[in-house]
């Protein structure tokens, strides 16, 4: 069976690292400094990976394209804004991380879901990246589009994080899935925080093969489900995103989700 290695690292040095093997684990008993970073060594790529390195996040089923890893433990503000207030905090930590099993790889599921991506990921997916992000703030970054968290009666820190377009007229969202992946429904929840926010009446769905779904949408804190004919494709792009008509506020994205399967 493949082995990884997993550690907790800082400035390159390792501080604390687990035996290789199919799974391992780091229980860590002092705070985070500002550096610390996990990372994971595959001994073949790709590699499908279930992490959970704090036990405020989710598990996340993750596809890896290069041997290493790098998660950096956020810190400060990029800690405290978009993840739960216990996360990576206080001086009790636990991380793991394992193989995915063959039931789990091939299960349908929302495959852009992933509470551990972060801005500035390589070669770990899903991926999500934005060509607009409002004020460069955490409790706006793309990634917070596909963290699993849909509570969007507000708008700011968690658990009401979101994908802020900074007011632009030309933002889109891209997730990447990193591999083929066949996909058929598109779930979209709009932060609803109204009257601070308003909403898109319509948009568009791209795929990496070139086709397009036109959506509408309406104005509601609910989840807006999207079916389409099946495809196989590396990455879906939200785009085209049309404001209400006479209004002047924020439309942003509390979470987007792909269902689908691994292509065959």
């Amino acid at each position: 069976m493949a082995e990884l290695t997993f550690g907790l690292y800082h400035a390159g040095q390792v501080v604390q690292a687990a035996p290789a093997g199919a799974s391992a684990y780091v229980a860590y008993h002092h705070g985070y400094q500002s550096g610390d970073y996990y990372q994971v060594t595959v001994e073949r790529t790709p590699a499908y990976l279930v992490a959970q390195f704090d036990p405020a996040l989710a598990p996340a089923l993750v596809y890896l394209t290069e041997p290493t890893w790098r998660f950096d433990i956020p810190v400060n503000d990029l800690r405290e804004w978009p993840y739960p207030e216990s996360a990576f905090a206080g001086r009790n930590h636990y991380a793991s991380v394992r193989y995915a099993t063959a039931d789990e790889i091939a299960a349908r599921r929302n495959l852009a879901l992933n509470s551990h991506d972060l801005r500035q990921a390589q070669s770990v997916y899903p991926h999500a990246s934005a060509n607009a992000e409002t004020r460069g703030e955490y409790v706006f970054y793309a990634r917070n589009a596909i963290d699993g968290y849909v509570a969007n009666e507000n708008h700011g820190n968690w658990p009401f994080q979101s994908w802020g377009i900074d007011q632009r007229e030309d933002a889109e969202l891209t997730i990447d899935f990193g591999r083929p992946v066949t996909i058929d429904t598109a779930v979209i929840t709009l932060r609803a925080d109204y009257p601070h926010d308003t909403y898109w009446t319509d948009g568009r769905l791209s795929f990496s093969d070139g086709s397009e779904e036109a959506i509408t949408m309406a104005k509601t804190a609910a989840a807006q489900r999207y079916t389409f004919t099946p495809r196989t494709v590396t990455w879906i792009k939200l785009n085209q995103l049309k404001r209400a008509l006479g209004t002047e506020y924020f439309p942003a994205l509390t979470e987007l989700a792909v269902y689908g399967q691994e292509a065959k």
